[in-house]
């Protein structure tokens, strides 16, 4: 993760709750929210890094990991 990603000052905490949902969905992906709320993947990710709890952010992050490494197999 780039060590200068920082998350958006202008974000109010509806919007924060809204793209924490999104992240811990399945079926959204970086780029859904990239799309909608203009967060790059480090920006989500130090988001999500800043609000979750430490174990929640591991967690999340390892199962986005395996989901990335399944989908390059079904291509």
């Amino acid at each position: 993760m780039n060590a200068k990603a920082q998350i958006p000052a202008e974000l109010d905490p509806a919007t924060i709750s809204e793209i924490i949902e999104m992240a811990l969905s399945d079926e959204v992906g970086f780029t859904h929210i990239e799309l909608q709320h203009g967060l790059s993947p480090d920006e989500v990710k130090a988001l999500m890094r800043a609000n979750i709890k430490p174990g929640s952010y591991k967690a999340w992050r390892k199962r986005v990991r395996a989901m990335r490494e399944q989908r390059r197999q079904y291509k």
